[in-house]
């Protein structure tokens, strides 16, 4: 059963749920601090050569990068779940049973994109951008603009793949559904190629690799909203 509860009641709840998720992201990045050499040599080894450091800054500015993107990483169905726990007063049985499902789909589609561009698109950019200089520079790449390079590239495709659960859910809250994001299929294409094309070496072949996946993503979102809506319709009819 869902119950209302005062306005004064709901401020304080969310003020206990952000605090127990700043909590679980210090905790994250500390303990990925604690690994975080290791979590260096694996993201390391796709450079092809040991990189170079300017000073001593850069070791704890690229620790601390490396530490902070795991600890997001680990804190993601924490705070997934203590969202879920903040509405779930206002929702159904079934709504919450529901709604619970997208906690571990949130951090798997955000492995997965990680892991897309990780292991797909940055090996390609990478070489490209390091083929251009073609014998004409004393090439010396550091960590520090490695890693910038890498999770520039990266994290944004961790964030985009959770696509389809923000629509999904929107979708079961009635604030999306499938005519309105086929009405924003145009100016959603030109978003996702702006995207595409600022994250990515000016070639046509790499804006071609980022582009087409996001557009397959924005697809997919358009078909499960499209089955949501229906189910909500069939539901609508049933009870009425």
């Amino acid at each position: 059963m869902s119950r209302e509860m005062p306005f004064l009641e709901h401020l304080t709840d969310l003020r206990r749920r952000l605090l127990i998720v700043a909590v679980a992201l210090v905790l994250s990045v500390l303990i990925c601090f604690l690994f975080v050499d290791h979590i260096y040599q694996l993201l390391a080894s796709r450079s092809g050569e040991k990189l170079a450091i300017l000073g001593p800054g850069d070791i704890l500015s690229i620790y601390v990068k490396l530490s902070a993107i795991g600890g997001i990483a680990f804190t993601i169905p924490i705070a997934a779940y203590q969202a879920w726990r903040f509405v779930v007063p206002a929702l159904q049985e079934r709504e919450r049973k529901v709604a619970l499902m997208y906690i571990p789909a949130l951090f798997l589609l955000f492995i997965l994109g990680l892991s897309f561009a990780y292991f797909v698109l940055f090996p390609t950019m990478y070489h490209f951008v390091l083929g251009l200089s073609n014998g004409n520079f004393d090439l010396v790449i550091t960590a520090n603009d490695y890693f910038t390079f890498m999770l520039n590239l990266c994290l944004p495709f961790g964030l985009l793949f959770e696509l389809p659960v923000v629509v999904l859910f929107l979708s079961h809250l009635g604030i999306l559904n499938p005519h309105r994001l086929a009405k924003m299929r145009k100016p959603a294409y030109l978003v996702l190629s702006v995207i595409s094309i600022t994250i990515t070496p000016p070639d046509f072949l790499s804006d071609i690799m980022v582009i087409v996946p996001l557009i397959v993503l924005y697809e997919i979102s358009i078909s499960i909203s499209r089955l949501i809506h229906r189910k909500r319709t069939r539901e609508t009819a049933l009870s009425a």
